[in-house]
């Protein structure tokens, strides 16, 4: 079955063949949306719609628009398929009653754009692509360089010179062609589209090519199944963690429950995209009952690098660019290349946006690394975000809530010592350790 039937310009609704582009709307820039068969594919019914056997995000390959990329032991087939954790005294701290954490930290390297990565080398294998390039401050790079190597691509990486050391150690592990740009994120942005064009290159840039939102979408379907498979479980039984494949589709509960609450860091604004992709697919399907409908989501950025929160609450999808200082370097960015779908994200789900200080980003890092999971400053972000609103009265008590850490706090081992703090030096003696710890 034909199941990828073309692309839709999210600004002016044109339409296009898939063939017919690549990147953005020829008409206004605008970028484009992934059109599914949505009929052909509900015919089929919600147990054909998932490989059952597969734990990781090619789980769901009927419902995304490439084909099976082979090569079942690489990396490239081991994105996806984190775990959704239920951490007790986190959601008691908070006066939450449904708390969940999805940690992307397990991805092949370590962060939630192992999903946009792994479809888009998908796709160039697909269309006989030699070379995959993309701007990134790290993570992005470490994905598509690391995807790339587990099938034998080159990728070259153009990052800012500022970037966080280990990130682009990583980058040239895995064997990519790393060039520091003199300038931010969005210098390096540009300058990778107009290698991409000079030298025949296929472009990962996210908020560019629509390929990296159906990567990034599997994480909604993920969540889908995990809250699912819940079910009636008691949070604080002894029950922490739900893997991506815990739960047969074919039993899936019907019964109405209150919708989804999720909290995501924001930067170029794909990942919230993304998100909002998957779950307007599985509304398209007649799948979203089960966890009460389409989710409220909530985005979260830094007040340093707010250009998409700004445009939400002055009620526009005007992106204005702002001069990004944010120490969460996966989420600084100048002018967010997928701005428009971010805000449409929130603002068609009954979600909303919401700014946080760099000193509560770093609080955050060691709060979430108290129940066990290690965050990078983007990924607490998220978690810092659902501490302001749950002040400001924005969640309920009993509002089920999903909060998502997008990236391993070993990407950015400088911000994690800065926010934990220095451990202290002893003589090599019990009584040392007793005027530490006290008796």
């Amino acid at each position: 079955m034909q199941k990828f039937v073309g692309y839709r310009c999210s600004l002016c609704g044109a339409e296009y063949a898939p063939d017919e582009v690549t990147y953005t709307c020829p008409k206004d820039g605008g970028n484009l949306d992934v059109v599914l068969d949505y009929a052909a594919l509900k015919r089929r019914g919600a147990a054909d719609l998932i490989l059952k056997d597969d734990p990781s995000l090619w789980r769901y390959l009927p419902l995304l628009p490439v084909g099976d990329p082979g090569g079942n032991a690489t990396p490239l087939r081991r994105a996806g398929g984190t775990p959704l954790y239920a951490p007790p005294r986190l959601a008691r701290s908070l006066g939450l009653t449904r708390l969940w954490v999805k940690d992307e930290s397990p991805n092949p390297t370590a962060s939630f754009k192992d999903r946009a990565s792994s479809v888009v080398v998908a796709r160039a294998r697909e269309i006989g692509a030699e070379v995959v390039v993309t701007a990134s401050t790290g993570n992005a790079g470490a994905a598509l360089a690391g995807m790339a190597a587990a099938v034998g691509h080159k990728a070259v990486i153009f990052a800012p010179k500022t970037a966080p050391p280990a990130k682009i150690a990583q980058l040239r592990v895995f064997g990519a062609e790393v060039l520091l740009v003199e300038g931010n994120y969005d210098a390096a942005f540009d300058l990778s589209i107009e290698a991409a064009e000079a030298f025949g290159w296929y472009c990962r840039n996210t908020g560019y090519n629509p390929f990296t939102a159906e990567g990034k979408k599997t994480a909604a379907f993920e969540i889908w199944e995990q809250v699912a498979a819940w079910g009636n479980k008691e949070f604080g039984n002894g029950v922490t963690s739900i893997p991506s494949s815990a739960h047969p589709v074919t039993q899936l509960p019907t019964h109405p429950v209150t919708p989804l609450h999720i909290f995501v860091s924001v930067g170029d604004g794909n990942i919230i995209s993304g998100l909002h992709k998957g779950f307007k697919d599985l509304q398209a399907l007649g799948l979203l009952d089960s966890i009460g409908g389409m989710p409220r989501i909530f985005g979260v950025q830094s007040v340093n690098s707010a250009a998409i929160a700004n445009a939400f609450e002055a009620g526009t999808e005007e992106i204005r660019p702002v001069h990004a200082t944010t120490l969460a370097d996966s989420i600084s960015v100048d002018l967010p290349r997928d701005g428009v779908r971010a805000v449409r994200a929130a603002r068609q789900t009954g979600g909303a946006y919401l700014t946080v200080s760099d000193e509560a980003i770093l609080e955050a890092i060691p709060a979430l690394g108290r129940v066990g999971i290690f965050a990078e400053p983007a990924g607490a972000t998220a978690y810092a975000g659902l501490l302001k609103a749950v002040e400001e009265g924005l969640i309920a008590p009993e509002d089920p809530v999903v909060v998502i850490n997008t990236g391993s706090g070993l990407k950015d081992v400088k911000s994690a010592m800065r926010a934990a703090g220095e451990a202290p030096v002893i003589a090599p003696t019990l009584e040392a350790v007793k005027r530490v710890i006290g008796d």
